[in-house]
């Protein structure tokens, strides 16, 4: 297949927000091989290691750690990919090493069990810390597990706020205020202007050099890390009128969700649709995985996400409907703008008992 099948940097915006970006296209054999690569070189006699999620809270949390202890080697892996982090750690990482699992939540004690029981024995320590929604069952395997975990009120603390109140030493104040700061982002409370530049620069930015930013300016970032955001947020805003044009509004029960589709900013298009009605909204990505988000009268959404292969928090959370069986099955998503994943979703609304999951 031709480079330029896949590049979307000629593609028309509204093709773009239409499709997933060319790594999804990158076979998964060459993405971990590629992976391993990356992790071998950075991790590869490491005495101190975080497997953390690679977005601003995640990030944020390595930075302190790498603060507190001189070095620290990150291993990025989102909340699917906790068994690989930990994989990767035993397998590069010096015998012995401090170990931290920083914002991620197994949606299962056995989606980890193996790796994690080969983590505690290669290192002298591990620790987690996270503010997801776990089950009890899933936080007593864990801790039975011989695993140092604290998991904070996600209604209260994000991740970096676990990880600054967790650690007996002296936090530098700057690495105090980027806790607060990507706070206000990760719990959506939008007091601190800031708390937007730590989002998007996390996301667009190269992991290290976003980890070299933070270690240095904390969450006030210079003036030419500012301008590239703002270049950036052209785009990206342009994405999200389009994905809230395509949003349709659907009344489940006594809830109105929102539900749209689009390679978008799930958070803004998800405000969008808050001030227009909707208790919960619902962004069907190309990629196949969709984002929901609650608000104060839908507090329930990690339970949603939790019927479709997801997680997450009451007001957000993330899931991958198990729909997609071959190349077709993604052709008819990207053609038809997600339809069989959105009705998946609006039915997992459909199917929430009368009452909350339980849930630590």
């Amino acid at each position: 297949m031709e480079d330029w099948v896949i590049d979307d940097e000629d593609l028309s915006l509204e093709r773009k927000s239409l499709l997933p970006g060319r790594g999804f296209f990158v076979p998964d054999d060459i993405h971990e091989a590629r992976k391993d690569d990356a992790v071998r070189e950075r991790v590869e006699g490491a005495d101190v290691i975080v497997v953390a999620d690679p977005d601003a809270d995640g990030l944020a949390c390595a930075a302190i750690l790498r603060e507190v202890y001189g070095d620290a080697a990150l291993i990025p892996a989102g909340p699917h990919e906790i068994e690989d982090g930990l994989r990767r750690a035993v397998e590069y990482g010096n015998e012995d090493c401090r170990l931290f699992v920083c914002d991620v939540c197994p949606d299962r004690f056995e989606y980890v069990e193996t790796e994690l029981a080969d983590a505690t024995e290669h290192a002298s320590e591990l620790r987690w810390f996270d503010h997801h929604q776990w089950t009890a069952e899933t936080a007593a395997a864990v801790r039975d597990a011989g695993v140092d975990l604290v998991v904070g009120d996600s209604e209260e603390e994000c991740t970096a706020d676990v990880t600054v109140r967790s650690l007996d030493a002296d936090i530098p104040e700057r690495f105090r205020e980027l806790a607060e700061v990507t706070r206000d982002h990760d719990l959506w409370l939008k007091d601190d202007d800031r708390s937007d530049d730590l989002a998007d620069y996390s996301y667009w930015a190269d992991t290290d050099e976003y980890m070299d930013t933070i270690q240095e300016y904390g969450a006030d970032f210079p003036d030419d890390v500012l301008a590239y955001i703002e270049q950036r947020r052209v785009e990206k805003h342009e994405l999200i009128e389009r994905a809230v044009d395509r949003a349709s509004m659907k009344q489940i029960d006594e809830w109105t969700v929102g539900v749209t589709y689009g390679r978008c900013s799930q958070n803004e298009v998800a405000e969008a649709l808050r001030e227009q009605g909707a208790d919960a909204a619902v962004v069907v990505k190309p990629s196949g995985s969709a984002s929901i988000r609650g608000t104060e009268t839908f507090e329930r959404a990690h339970e949603v996400a939790g019927q479709v292969n997801g997680g997450g928090h009451p007001k957000a959370a993330g899931c991958k409907p198990d729909i997609y069986d071959d190349m077709l099955d993604y052709a008819a998503h990207w053609t038809s703008q997600g339809t069989t994943a959105k009705q998946v979703i609006l039915d997992a609304f459909r199917a929430l008992p009368d009452e909350p999951a339980d849930a630590e």
